[in-house]
């Protein structure tokens, strides 16, 4: 049975891959100038990214050999959401697990899209501030390191394409207008 999509019309929908993570599907699809094509799309969980800050305005980044890239990223703190888990928990859980951090304020600063043509995977974005430092913990198949550099660095590390994680790079600027406009 066809389904309509805003200008698209979805006919039929096949499955290619799944796991716990990911999910892609094709779908055979009338297009908005009424030509059939072919409509690929990958679902992700979502995910939360954050960015701790001290009272010395110091961000807490992490610097992890990233699989698909071949190469180290530098990177805010980043995680999967768990089926039912509030946004607020994940991103408690992550820093915990991934820098060692327990936050007692975290401020959303809304959520940005990875790619918006192709892969439905929101990620909301947080602050987190009145730091306490703990132990991290990461998963077994994390090799992080924590990267601590003021504020104005890690928009500088932005600006010069250090950091090229597109959830890192909006956060790290939202953050800098959010603190900036205090």
């Amino acid at each position: 049975m066809a389904q309509k999509n805003g200008p698209w019309t979805i006919q039929e929908t096949h499955e290619k891959y799944q796991n716990s993570f990911i999910n892609v599907r094709e779908d055979q699809v009338v297009q908005p100038d009424g030509q059939p094509g072919m409509y690929t799309t990958v679902k992700m969980k979502p995910g939360v990214a954050i960015l701790p800050i001290d009272n010395n305005s110091n961000v807490y980044l992490i610097r992890q050999f990233r699989y698909a890239l071949g190469k180290e990223s530098i990177e805010v703190v980043c995680g999967a959401v768990e089926e039912d888990e509030p946004w607020q928990e994940a991103a408690q859980r992550e820093i915990a697990e991934e820098v060692g951090i327990k936050a007692s304020e975290l401020i959303d600063l809304g959520v940005v899209d990875l790619d918006t043509s192709i892969v439905r995977c929101p990620v909301q974005m947080f602050l987190a501030k009145q730091l306490t430092l703990t132990e991290a913990n990461p998963e077994g198949t994390e090799t992080i390191k924590t990267v601590k550099v003021s504020l104005d660095t890690a928009v500088q590390m932005v600006m010069d394409s250090v950091i090229t994680h597109a959830p890192s790079c909006v956060l790290i600027l939202k953050a800098r207008n959010y603190i900036y406009q205090l």
